[in-house]
């Protein structure tokens, strides 16, 4: 048998961190049994879908690098399939037309809790042939025919075995009066279709599983095996906020994560192997099964997913973490036409940086020149004491032929022993001269990768500054 998985998310809203991690799981399982990974997308709630939430799934699913097998399928599409469905089951017997109005069933939902009753819907309607007097206008919806006797058994992956009585189910709706299936219906039919092996998802759903197995019986349908997630909690046991995950998944690339670290930190979040923190996605795939998913509720560290995501910029291919590091350039809105690359930026400032958002605002003097020295930074070190060593050093720089950082750095430590001074009296007066700032990578790089004619402007002009300073007092 091939596993079939598949991530079926409903764009009401957007891609958070649950149905990443749901996403996640579900291609590992696929990848790690050489099976397939389907993507489907549940716009039957034509009211709250939206097109721009549809584009942010796959924009997130594309950022986090699961790519699906087969799909994207939408089920707007299969409106046919779910009606000839529907018709079946009528014509089975498994399904019957139900002619209860909203208010009839709010009376007898009144009814049953005045009783100490479960409320549920008392099958009225079932095995009534044609509609009620009165009520010839009236379009029913379709419900499904539970059978009343025996039990649903669920060998679920996390949880273990679920044992549901039928007597505990009602005759849900299969379809509205409309004719427009409803969602236990379509996601059955589409498992179906769609030769789905193993349903992966939250244990929210797990109410909903005897219902759609029970579908999946009246069809004469494989039952798929389950593993239900436990849910993601914040850091105080609660559920997650807006705030802590719930909202855009897209919002870790605004903050600068990159997709290794937030996949490494969801693989986290309910599954382990050991003691072991650090995955790569060839380990996650090797090592992942869905038996040794932990049972209890996660809760989120963003601590955590800080040190993984500088794990990730110090440890990962620089060029892999420049093209992550591009986008946000462009997004400071930092041309990066004419500078370094920006590899060579990611190995620089690498051991700085817990996030691209920081790398990219502490690189934007390699590309860009500014207009003004930062105020404390020039007034401890742009001082009287530092214009001899700079004139000195622009001069012995336009001299020099080899602009690079091991050439600069010699020059820098000869002029430093020539005038008895400490290294920090030089190098920190020319770090802030060509950074406008008091913070950089070494003084070597820092100049190499800044470039010769802006390094040289920038010293002039810092020169110009302590000169200006010098006369006004």
């Amino acid at each position: 048998m091939t596993v079939r998985t598949r991530f079926a998310p409903s764009p009401t809203g957007y891609l958070h961190i649950g149905g990443a991690r749901t996403a996640l799981f579900s291609w590992l399982y696929a990848k790690r049994h050489q099976g397939k990974f389907v993507l489907r997308i549940e716009d039957t709630d034509r009211e709250r879908s939206t097109q721009e939430a549809v584009d942010v799934i796959l924009e997130g699913m594309q950022w986090l690098g699961l790519a699906h097998d087969e799909g994207p399928f939408y089920q707007t599409e299969r409106m046919a399939r779910y009606k000839e469905v529907i018709q079946k089951l009528l014509d089975d017997g498994y399904a019957y037309k139900c002619y209860c109005s909203k208010e009839e069933l709010d009376a007898m939902r009144e009814t049953q809790m005045a009783k100490k009753e479960k409320a549920r819907y008392d099958r009225r309607c079932r095995g009534i042939e044609q509609p009620p007097e009165g009520k010839d206008a009236v379009l029913p919806v379709i419900r499904f025919k539970t059978d009343i006797d025996g039990e649903v058994v669920i060998n679920d992956h996390v949880k273990g075995q679920i044992v549901i009585k039928n007597k505990e189910l009602d005759d849900l709706i299969i379809a509205r009066g409309d004719g427009t299936p409803t969602y236990n219906l379509v996601v059955v039919i589409d498992d179906l279709d769609m030769g789905i092996t193993h349903v992966i998802r939250g244990d929210d759903h797990l109410n909903n599983t005897p219902r759609q197995i029970n579908i999946l019986k009246a069809m004469d349908a494989l039952i798929p095996e389950y593993a239900h997630l436990p849910m993601i909690l914040d850091e105080q046991g609660a559920k997650l906020s807006k705030r802590h995950g719930a909202a855009n998944l897209l919002n870790y690339r605004e903050e600068g994560y990159l997709p290794e670290a937030l996949l490494n930190y969801l693989v986290r979040l309910g599954w382990s192997h050991g003691d072991q923190e650090i995955f790569s996605i060839d380990e996650m795939i090797e090592l992942f099964e869905l038996d040794d998913i932990n049972k209890s509720a996660s809760s989120i560290n963003p601590d955590k997913l800080l040190w993984l995501n500088q794990h990730y910029i110090k440890e990962g291919d620089p060029e892999h973490v420049a093209k992550h590091l591009a986008w946000h350039m462009e997004k400071h809105g930092i041309n990066t036409d004419n500078g370094p690359a920006l590899s060579a930026i990611v190995t620089a400032l690498a051991e700085r940086c817990k996030t691209l958002v920081e790398m990219a605002q502490s690189s934007r003097y390699f590309f860009e020149d500014f207009e003004d020295f930062d105020e404390k930074a020039a007034k401890k070190n742009l001082k009287a004491a530092a214009l001899e060593p700079l004139k000195k050093m622009l001069e012995r720089f336009t001299a020099t032929s080899e602009w690079s950082g091991e050439a600069l750095h010699q020059i820098v430590l000869k002029l430093t022993e020539e005038l008895e001074l400490k290294l920090g009296k030089v190098a920190q007066p020319l770090r802030v001269a060509v950074t406008g700032a008091g913070m950089s990578p070494s003084i070597d790089i820092t100049l190499e990768l800044i470039g010769r004619d802006r390094c040289l402007s920038r010293m002039a002009k810092a020169i110009r500054y302590i000169e200006e300073r010098v006369a006004a007092q």
